[in-house]
């Protein structure tokens, strides 16, 4: 494979403690900030106003629940009128009304609340999907580059626990949020009319509430920042644990582990602890402090009964409002952090969405019919980074039905011309050509169906082996697959496990070896049957008989189709047509393996030094 510093980079933060601090566990952290909130919350708002009819119902559900969470206390007040202390005597009129007002508003509040969970989470769960679809379909649509140059981890965090936070986060905190700043009006507002004394004794409780939110905040964001730290740790050591257990037996590191394991967990522990102590004194000190609040308002209400003719029913009422007051106060509090954290995860988000695609086909774009295979590089040059080139000025024509073998060391750019001849990325100079038509004039899926792919890293989808050799060709038949895997040489082995091509596999089971995986993968490309067939160390993982089986099959497949071979083991290359011999970026030589082994050149050098004294001759 191509020495791709890029791509290196990208798949080093996959692997446990060496992941981005953006990524896995750490993109929650209490202390994540957005770098622009204000922007990212519009978007969001953009988003959200495709349902603003739904959205502005379930506001005015939130404003109504609001005004009726205010006016109970108020009607509770209202109670006290029906008692005559004087006379010692009961309106049970009055009683009886009031008490069934109360009743229904309780009732309409539990109804208006219930709609509206409903309604928020529908919402929710609309942005999430509409979200994880445009993420999805602007995956399809990013270039290669994107994907070699992040974390694969990482990626698939924002689909899913970034897209997951801003839906939770933010449609249920904006909820909460009217809803507390409607009550807290509200209630000020009725209590300024009740009786101006009480009303500033009740907004005690506003200072109180901040300075506890900000001491508490400023000792627990610390440690929750470490939790999540060291959580992300920890899953970096069980992800790294699990993916190179094989290896860890196999140097017998299981006690290295254990003891790694046991120290960030012992983190862990602590950091948790601590966190969760300092987060544990909110609600006991807000209770003190709604308790303290509570018992001046007592107090004052009881000497502003006795000494001043303020009705015990006003008392209640308030008594009530300082109770109230303070909940919308601590949720707008805690609410801050939570709504940082979930714009930070949607910057993450948007990020993705931002990012450049392919370049689009251009409007003449054409469509191939009866391609026949016919190559051409013309003065082709290409870098992955921009800064070191990879290709230099690489020319070259390769013939309808010809075998053209690249070899060369490791880095010296062989997948690098079959990427650009497939168009994973664009040449930074220099043309290629199809059948005498520029790729770029052609249509991305017409130009990527002229081509049967088998990689050297096999991969293979949920689901059975029927279906991963069918994956190239859906409307394939049973007997064409079976007859495909019998000439990839695929066919015994499969028949041989307990449900044949009904056999499950995926990408991540170890259920087949590596090589039955190339074999199924070579069976794909088979049932492809496109006219240019590109095989890219496919004989890397099988067995020396296998090997020979496979070319066997191979040379027929090859038949009258474009074949572009990538090889290290260079046995299996020397029955091209022509073997080109890449080395700094160029073909530094090119012939077939008779008179490469004449000139005895760089090629010559690669097979003696791979398989000793070979006389040359095609074998």
């Amino acid at each position: 494979m191509e020495q791709r510093i890029p791509r290196a980079e990208a798949k080093m933060p996959t692997i446990g403690m060496m992941r981005p601090p953006g990524s896995g566990a750490h993109r929650f952290a209490p202390g994540a900030k957005p770098k622009n909130a204000k922007g990212t919350m519009m978007r969001i708002i953009k988003i959200y106003m495709r349902w603003a009819k739904t959205i502005f119902l379930a506001m005015m559900l939130t404003a109504v629940s609001s005004l009726i969470s205010v006016a109970i206390p108020y009607f509770i007040g209202k109670t006290f009128t029906a008692f005559e202390i004087a006379s010692r005597t009961v309106d049970t009129r009055i009683l009886v009304r009031y008490l069934l007002i109360i009743a229904a508003l309780h009732i309409t509040n539990w109804l208006i609340l219930s709609l509206n969970g409903v309604i928020t989470l529908k919402v929710s769960q609309k942005l999430v999907y509409t979200l994880r679809k445009q993420i999805f379909d602007k995956m399809q649509k990013l270039p290669l580059e994107f994907y070699d140059t992040r974390s694969h981890g990482d990626t698939m965090s924002r689909i899913t626990n970034d897209v997951d936070n801003i839906s939770s986060t933010i449609a249920q905190t904006t909820t909460q949020l009217i809803s507390s700043i409607l009550t807290l009006a509200g209630s000020f507002v009725v209590m300024i009319r009740l009786n101006l004394i009480l009303t500033f004794v009740v907004l005690i409780c506003i200072p109180l509430v901040t300075i506890l939110t900000r001491v508490i905040a400023s000792h627990s964001r610390a440690h929750f920042l470490a939790q999540q730290r060291n959580l992300g740790t920890l899953n970096g050591i069980i992800e790294e644990s699990i993916l190179g257990l094989k290896m860890v037996k196999a140097f017998g590191k299981q006690q290295d582990i254990l003891e790694r394991f046991k120290e960030i967990n012992e983190k862990l522990t602590e950091s948790s602890i601590r966190a969760q102590t300092w987060a544990g004194y909110m609600m006991p000190l807000m209770n003190v402090i709604n308790n303290f609040v509570f018992t001046v308002t007592a107090i004052t209400g009881g000497i502003l009964s006795v000494g001043y003719n303020l009705s015990v029913g006003t008392v209640v009422s308030f008594l009530s409002y300082s109770k109230q007051f303070s909940q919308p106060l601590n949720s707008i509090a805690g609410m801050f952090n939570t709504i940082q954290s979930a714009l930070a995860g949607a910057e993450r988000v948007f990020e993705i969405l931002d990012c450049e695609e392919e370049v689009p086909d251009p409007e003449d774009a054409v469509e191939l019919e009866n391609t026949k295979g016919e190559v051409t590089f013309d003065n082709v040059c290409f870098s992955y980074n921009k800064t070191n080139p990879v290709l230099k000025d690489v020319s070259f024509n390769v013939k309808a039905g010809e075998v053209i073998a690249l070899v060369g060391e490791t880095g010296a750019g062989k997948t690098t011309i079959v990427n650009l001849l497939m168009r994973f990325y664009d040449a930074d100079s220099g043309k290629i050509l199809i059948d005498n038509f520029p790729i770029t004039d052609i249509k991305r899926d017409n130009l990527r169906k002229c081509f049967s792919v088998v990689l050297q890293d096999t991969c293979l989808f949920t689901g059975t082996i029927m279906d991963n050799i069918r994956y190239s060709q859906k409307d394939a038949t049973d007997e064409q697959v079976i007859e495909a895997a019998k000439i990839a040489r695929a066919h015994d082995f499969i028949s041989k496990l307990p449900k044949g091509y009904h056999t499950m596999v995926s990408g991540a089971t170890d259920n087949l070896s590596q090589g039955q995986r190339q074999l199924i993968a070579i069976a794909r490309a088979v049932l492809c049957n496109s006219p240019i067939l590109i095989l890219d160390e496919a004989t890397s993982s099988v067995d020396t008989k296998t090997e020979k089986d496979i070319q066997r099959a191979l040379l027929n497949l090859m038949k009258n189709r474009t074949s572009f071979l990538i090889a290290h083991r260079l046995s299996t290359i020397r029955d091209a047509d022509r073997i080109m011999v890449i080395s700094d970026g160029r073909i530094i030589e090119s012939g077939n393996h008779e008179s490469l082994m004449k000139k005895k050149g760089h090629y010559y050098k690669m097979v003696m030094s791979q398989m000793g004294n070979v006389t040359g001759g095609r074998g």
